[in-house]
């Protein structure tokens, strides 16, 4: 079932998400539906937030870059309970970002290229494991909504400045995309 995907001004996408256990209530199911969602909205990441769930759940795809970026041929992986531990600072890289909670808004961010993650896999295995390159900043990019935070909350404060006005459209619901969306006004 494809859900909707809930848009800048949503309050849960500003709350801190909770761990959760392997009993949490159709997980499984809720697992097929982002997944489903996210190649609806044609993205490659997507975190229980976005679905206007607090908790730490995040599908990500890479598969569907492989011609671009045949290294990840085949990515396709689930995230439970999902944390960053540690940022390798010594490396940064820039690059454009856009968020499907944020339509139509993309503004380079920068963030390291190397990260510690701890995660729980679908069958709740822990793994912990240094990622880096871009799975590193696609990762970076849906753990910070597992924090209540948005790319948007990583631009200067000149850019935030220039984006006022569509992040306005945005609270406002005046926008278009090609998915289905829960906007904070009701759209």
């Amino acid at each position: 079932m494809i859900l909707p995907i809930y848009t800048y001004g949503q309050p849960v996408l500003r709350k801190v998400a909770r761990d959760i256990d392997k009993d949490y209530p159709d997980l499984q199911a809720l697992i097929a539906n982002m997944w489903e969602t996210l190649a609806d909205s044609e993205g490659i990441g997507l975190a229980a937030p976005q679905v206007g769930l607090d908790i730490r759940l995040v599908v990500i795809d890479l598969d569907v870059l492989k011609e671009d970026l045949p290294e990840y041929e085949g990515l396709r992986k689930v995230f439970i309970n999902a944390h960053i531990v540690e940022y390798d600072d010594s490396e940064t890289s820039t690059s454009e970002e856009g968020c499907l909670s944020v339509p139509a808004i993309h503004e380079k961010v920068v963030r390291p290229t190397r990260i510690l993650v701890r995660y729980m896999d679908e069958n709740f295995v822990e793994h912990e494991e240094w990622v880096e390159g871009y799975l590193a900043r696609v990762m970076q990019h849906e753990f910070d909504h597992l924090e209540g935070q948005m790319f948007i909350d990583r631009l200067s404060p000149l850019r935030k400045q220039l984006i006022k006005s569509k992040l306005r459209a945005l609270l406002q619901g005046r926008f278009r995309c090609g998915y289905k969306v829960k906007a904070p006004k009701g759209k």
